[in-house]
């Protein structure tokens, strides 16, 4: 038997990796074109810089890091010089930052400055994918990375920037920052959340939209379903405990619409679709991949309930992100397989967070 050494993404069945990258792309495109035509130029130029950008500054960190030896920058202008770099360039050199680069367009608000946009997308696939050796190698979401950096960075600025649908700039606050402190402070209907009537972040705006993106990339098996359903439960689960604490603030609230606006509002809906699934930046085994959603979607609402921020999901991506090697880890060498005790560690996991949720809705432990 010959081993053959290779990097992520790990597939375990007969498909290529370019398919399974075009399916994403075309699992992005209901969103995508939603986004364009409810927010006109203002979201499309977002798009056409995080596109431009993403894919220009990975050729060009890819040509320096496989730069052939011994060949000066003159040669490259030579047919032979031309095809040594090409020889190293696939397609998937292609759809991957093209990929990145929708995501990050779509957790970004339409209308956000140039420079902004620009700035967020050279960090995300330049520190948050090249430094690491480009494709296959980084361990860290691109988009994520792109999308912190600009917040923390540009905060107002994006904060200016939520479109409502139409182009029309708003006043109003996004639907995750009018609960932010209050959960039943809820000021869009859930019918609004779910077709995309809503200010925020251009692709997380429509639930459906996201919703016929995850049925196609699961049907076409180019997504993994555990991480999706694993981060999807454990942050239905938290939030459900929250809402349930929050009778005790209020008990006029109705808790199945408390609960359904944190799912259906927000990036959590697009974090679970497009960014927890990623091949590259998952574990590789069956636990594993059930781990990391579980601590992205518990991350995810405990910033919602307990941060400083509105919405976590970008953050909790990330965090779960840093856990994946010391979880490939403790996994290496035993079966592919799940055990009561893996369960149990889930479990408990998951009963500490929903107390320190609880406590915090509530105002302390007793």
């Amino acid at each position: 038997m010959k081993l053959v050494p290779q990097s992520s993404p790990y597939i375990r069945k007969n498909v290529s990796v370019a398919r399974m990258m075009t399916d994403v792309i075309i699992a992005l495109m209901p969103v995508t074109v939603f986004a364009m035509i409810q927010n006109g130029w203002n979201g499309i130029y977002v798009f056409l810089i995080s596109i431009a950008a993403m894919i220009g500054f990975e050729l060009l960190i890819h040509m320096f890091i496989h730069w052939p030896k011994g060949m000066k920058v003159k040669e490259l202008f030579s047919k032979e010089g031309f095809q040594k770099v090409k020889s190293t360039y696939t397609i998937n050199n292609i759809l991957a930052p093209l990929i990145s680069a929708l995501i990050f367009a779509l957790i970004m608000p339409a209308g956000c400055s140039p420079y902004v946009v620009l700035t967020g997308a050279a960090f995300g696939i330049i520190i948050g994918k090249m430094v690491f050796g480009g494709l296959g190698s980084n361990i860290f979401n691109p988009a994520a990375s792109g999308r912190i950096f600009a917040t923390i960075c540009f905060g107002t600025k994006i904060g200016e920037a939520n479109i409502l649908s139409g182009g029309a700039v708003i006043a109003g606050a996004t639907p995750l920052a009018s609960v932010k402190g209050n959960l039943g402070n809820m000021s869009y209907s859930l019918l609004d959340l779910f077709l995309g009537n809503v200010p925020g972040a251009m692709g997380e705006v429509s639930a459906l939209l996201i919703l016929v993106g995850a049925l196609y990339l699961f049907v076409r098996r180019s997504a993994d379903l555990r991480s999706f359903l694993s981060y999807l439960l454990s942050f239905a689960v938290v939030m459900l405990i929250a809402a349930v604490s929050f009778l005790k603030i209020d008990s006029n609230i109705n808790v199945f619409e408390v609960w359904m606006y944190q799912i259906l509002s927000g990036g959590m809906l697009f974090a679970a679709v497009f960014m927890v699934t990623d091949p590259v930046t998952s574990p590789t085994s069956k636990f594993g991949r059930i781990l990391f959603g579980t601590i992205a979607g518990t991350i995810t609402a405990l910033i919602r309930v307990v941060g400083a921020y509105p919405e976590g999901a970008a953050f909790s991506i990330l965090i779960a992100n840093m856990l994946v090697p010391t979880i490939d880890h403790f996994m290496r060498g035993k079966p592919n397989t799940y055990t009561w005790k893996q369960c149990l560690v889930v479990g408990c996991y998951m009963v500490v967070i929903c107390c320190i949720v609880s406590a915090s809705v509530m105002g302390g432990w007793f």
